[in-house]
């Protein structure tokens, strides 16, 4: 039997701190299309002492299963004095948009780290409306909840924010323990999933905090890579699937343009479709989907790869 994702229910949070802390010193002016904080645009939590793109760290405000799985990477900043720096807008998506997120204690280098910062928008708010492909065979534990989401509410469509980043935090959650090749995940907080920075040059454990540390890796579909890395980028993403066909699950809207290319490591991203192989009607034909879409663009680069066998590769891998 397959592990089921759990779908937990949304949260608000209080991000008050009794006592104030200097800005931090990574902090710049120089990253384009600052955006303020989720927190800073609640006057009831914030800090007045803090910049308009600050607040306090929330790790320690988040509920218990909120948090990455364990052991949790070094470079996780964990201190109640930390300070959230929002340095501006990395991508904007279809369902949500990724801030690069500064989490640091001031004065103290050693706690310091950049994170992507995933905010899901609500329905109205989404250029995405194929939802329902996706969520068939999903369960919503909370009955008010599912109801609320049923009749498209101001309530239900918050829900339903909720319920894609609770997927997709799940989703990183199971994969990244298992060994696949997927951001770490180190928080979620109602819709927002904080998740490890993915560079060109580096990921959250090695930034310095450099305008050159900043810069995220490219999506696959913008490299051209030479052909032994191209086989070891095809042999990765054979893994990472094959991770989650083991589990029961399909990626659902896997693509050049959510994979991103780093050095000689892929990273997969963009996981809030992720989609029950059983119990989701549509599952196969979305992963033979997935198989053909990366297997053309594997082929436009030279190597000689064939859909239906990873199709066949996966399927076994499910059953």
């Amino acid at each position: 039997m397959h592990e089921h994702i759990d779908l937990p229910a949304p949260t608000r949070l209080n991000r008050t701190r009794p006592e104030v802390l200097a800005s931090s010193p990574h902090a710049s002016s120089d990253v384009p299309r600052r955006a303020r904080s989720r927190a800073a645009d609640e006057d009831d939590h914030t800090d007045p002492d803090l910049g308009p793109d600050q607040r306090w760290s929330t790790w320690s405000s988040v509920e218990k299963g909120m948090r990455g799985p364990e052991p949790r990477p070094g470079w996780v900043v964990t201190a109640d004095a930390a300070i959230d720096t929002d340095l501006g807008v990395l991508k904007t998506g279809k369902e949500a948009d990724v801030h690069l997120l500064e989490r640091a204690v001031p004065g103290d280098p050693q706690q310091f780290s950049l994170l992507a910062a995933k905010r899901y928008r609500s329905s109205e708010h989404r250029a995405f409306h194929r939802d329902s492909a996706y969520v068939e065979g999903r369960q919503v534990r909370r009955s008010r909840d599912r109801r609320a989401i049923e009749r498209k509410s101001s309530y239900g469509r918050e829900a339903a924010a909720a319920q894609w980043a609770n997927a997709e935090f799940a989703a990183l959650t199971m994969l990244w323990s298992t060994g696949a090749p997927v951001p770490y995940p180190v928080q979620i907080d109602g819709t927002e999933i904080l998740m490890e920075f993915v560079g060109e040059h580096a990921s959250s454990g090695q930034v310095d905090g450099s305008p050159a540390s900043r810069v995220a890796a490219p999506r696959l579909a913008r490299v051209r890579p030479d052909a032994g890395t191209l086989e070891s980028y095809w042999d990765q993403l054979r893994r990472a699937m094959g991770i989650l066909a083991a589990h029961g699950y399909a990626h659902g809207d896997l693509s050049p343009y959510n994979v991103l290319a780093q050095g000689e490591r892929i990273v997969v991203i963009d996981l809030p479709q992720v989609l029950d192989l059983v119990a989701n009607p549509h599952g196969t034909d979305l992963l033979l989907r997935d198989c053909r879409t990366m297997c053309a663009w594997f082929r436009s680069r030279g190597l000689d790869v064939d859909e239906g066998e990873l199709f066949a590769e996966l399927i076994a891998q499910a059953w």
